[in-house]
């Protein structure tokens, strides 16, 4: 079965009503991702792995963009049978909606496996920030509160160094996506932003930027393969929701954990793998801190 070119989803997707009625939900295996990049970017990363799933299980999958605040109420009314977003929302939701970890992404970079991912504080080249504490008193820009590696990463960062930033920095944004929060901080917007490990490398590959445009804050130099500020996490995981059964958890966790290196949905989500789900006790502990300080 070929795979269907991510144009011609989307446009039947429009067409039929991704969100129809509950007779479509039946009809139709749902999987919920977190558009990070918005929903042009969603489609392109994961029809693929829709379409392989539907070849080898003879279900349709379709693929459902999400932005940070429609995961939970999707969730909640029991919308989507899987849901691909960041460690932070599997953390805070696992219990509540009865979420399980089927697998967990390994990450790459010129073929380097990563489990792992972390945040990363950009500035402008030209910046006269240099240092966390000069942070303080500045327009500070995250993806989104709920955003993991694009906000909460770097709020507990910054927490751990006696900034908070809601109360301590001139004004605290969301930018939506990691893109506008990079470019807000290209343009002079804000004075400072945070985005998840791996943004820039892609937009720099894209064309969309320069590395060399901006200035890391307390980069940490050690064998990982992006640049990041931040400690490192688990990386997302694949998860099963309330309406997948025993028996479909079971088959898409089996197709997603053989798929060959190189597979077309893999290169296309720049995943390197799908494997066993990891801990996420980290994930817990920053968002408690984070919680604890609101």
């Amino acid at each position: 079965m070929k795979m269907v070119h991510w144009k011609l989803i989307v446009a039947f997707t429009l067409l039929t009503g991704i969100f129809g009625s509950s007779m479509a939900y039946a009809q139709e295996i749902r999987i919920g991702v977190l558009a990070k990049r918005g929903a042009e970017k969603a489609y392109q990363q994961w029809n693929p792995t829709a379409a392989i799933l539907s070849e080898k299980l003879s279900q349709q999958f379709v693929i459902v963009p999400l932005k940070f605040v429609d995961i939970e109420p999707a969730l909640k009314n029991n919308e989507i049978h899987f849901l691909i977003a960041n460690s932070g929302f599997f953390s805070s939701m696992e219990e509540k909606y009865n979420l399980k970890a089927l697998t967990t992404m390994v990450n790459r970079r010129q073929d380097v496996a990563l489990q792992e991912f972390g945040g990363v504080i950009i500035v402008p080249r030209d910046s006269r920030i240099r240092k966390i504490n000069d942070i303080r008193g500045k327009r500070f820009m995250c993806v989104k509160y709920s955003s993991f590696g694009g906000g909460q990463m770097a709020w507990r960062l910054l927490l751990d160094r006696g900034i908070n930033p809601k109360t301590d920095c001139s004004a605290f944004l969301e930018g939506g996506t990691h893109d506008n929060v990079v470019m807000a901080v290209k343009k002079g917007e804000v004075d400072v932003g945070t985005v998840r490990s791996d943004t820039l490398e892609r937009m720099e590959a894209e064309g969309k930027i320069k590395m060399e445009e901006f200035k890391i804050i307390n980069k940490i130099d050690d064998s990982f393969a992006f640049v990041h500020s931040t400690r490192l996490y688990p990386e997302w995981p694949f998860v099963a929701c309330q309406p997948a059964d025993r028996e479909l958890r079971r088959k898409v966790t089996k197709v997603l954990m053989l798929l060959p290196n190189k597979h077309e949905a893999l290169d296309a989500a720049k995943v390197y793998k799908w494997t066993y789900p990891g801990d996420y006790a980290a994930v817990t502990e920053c968002l408690r801190i984070i919680e604890n300080a609101k």
